[in-house]
């Protein structure tokens, strides 16, 4: 992404309803604690929001970063208090079963990131048994000027990313959409007043309160088991086989 992207991205994103409901929903679905801590990678980690929210409510959880841009990974460091190395998802500087979860959101999506690559990489760094948890932009038909801005080149569908996932030795244990419920606000944002850059910015905080409540339902649902048949984005937890 630009570098204007990532400071915005690091001024708001503890706030912003987008990145808490990403957060909540990702954390809802990760392993329950074990007897050893569980060792998790987030790939293209950016400036630390998601590692932060990890520290914060999976202390059992040793995690790290792997970020592409310098800088990124320079304020992810200073604010979630994580390790981050400086790398590419494309060819992570990590030994074979490093990890046991992967983590990894709207980074596959990016121009620079070849899938059939990084998929691969993150079955190599993943123990068998291994989990690997995205979240993606969904749709093709829905990029926009905030995609170009975050150089995202590709949206997906589940049956896309489910097949993406198998070819790379991965089985798809559960997957859903999110967003759902303001989608169709989404969908006239992007088509009728597309903005100039990215959709990354402060909300008044009446409307990001309303929003977060919205996307609060959705995530009880996602956490009691319920599918939700689209959205404009895609969570999916795939497990590397034995």
């Amino acid at each position: 992404m630009e570098a204007v992207e990532y400071a915005r991205m690091a001024a708001i994103e503890d706030q912003f309803w987008w990145f808490q409901a990403l957060r909540r929903n990702m954390l809802n679905w990760l392993p329950a604690p074990t007897l050893t801590p569980l060792r998790l990678l987030d790939a293209g980690a950016g400036t630390g929001g998601w590692l932060k929210y990890v520290a914060a409510h999976r202390p059992d959880i040793q995690a790290l970063g792997v970020e592409f841009d310098g800088q990124a990974a320079v304020w992810g460091q200073e604010r979630c208090a994580r390790p981050f190395v400086r790398g590419t998802i494309n060819s992570l500087p990590f030994a074979p079963a490093s990890f046991d979860i992967i983590t990894s959101s709207d980074v596959l999506c990016h121009a620079g990131v070849s899938e059939a690559q990084a998929l691969a990489e993150f079955n190599t760094a993943l123990v068998p048994g291994g989990r690997l948890f995205l979240s993606l932009p969904a749709y093709d038909w829905l990029l926009s000027e905030h995609d170009r801005a975050v150089h995202n080149s590709r949206r997906y569908t589940e049956p896309r990313l489910r097949a993406l996932l198998a070819a790379a030795g991965f089985r798809t244990l559960r997957s859903s959409y999110w967003n759902t419920l303001l989608f169709p606000l989404m969908v006239l944002r992007r088509k009728l007043w597309p903005s100039e850059g990215s959709d990354v910015s402060a909300l008044p905080p009446l409307l990001d309160a309303s929003f977060s409540r919205l996307a609060g339902w959705e995530s009880a649902w996602l956490r009691a088991g319920v599918r939700l048949p689209f959205g404009g984005s895609i969570l999916i937890e795939a497990i590397k086989d034995a």
